[in-house]
């Protein structure tokens, strides 16, 4: 292929070849931050790690996590899936989007509060 060629064919390659890169906007990140807390008060976590992430006497506190250096995202989304010390396993419980949608929680700086408990009902 000569040079003229090539040069006038370079952008096509350039833009078959590019990677898919997802785009996140600050709703998409807010939402799943939201999904996240939902997930966390209904899927039970407070019962280990508080209602308000401070902790519990079966579960270690987690409202500072997202300032942990020793817990970026990849650690946070494997203990969730494998679990770990005395924190069970919930890779089969949760779906993948639910495990990033908690871990969005846990790493947001301006966290959305849980959902408050639900009334019993009269």
């Amino acid at each position: 292929m000569c040079r003229r060629q090539f040069s006038s064919f370079l952008p096509f390659l350039l833009l078959v070849a590019a990677p898919a890169t997802p785009s996140f906007s600050a709703s998409d990140i807010k939402a799943d931050q939201q999904a996240g807390a939902q997930l966390y008060h209904d899927k039970g976590c407070g019962q280990c790690h508080g209602a308000k992430l401070e902790g519990t006497k079966k579960g270690p506190a987690l409202a500072a996590i997202q300032d942990d250096k020793d817990w970026p995202p990849e650690k946070i989304t494997k203990q969730i899936v494998d679990g770990g010390a005395k924190m069970p396993p919930f890779g089969e419980s949760l779906t993948d989007p639910e495990v990033a949608q908690l871990v969005a929680y846990l790493r947001a700086k301006d966290r959305p509060a849980p959902p408050p408990p639900a009334n019993p009902p009269n």
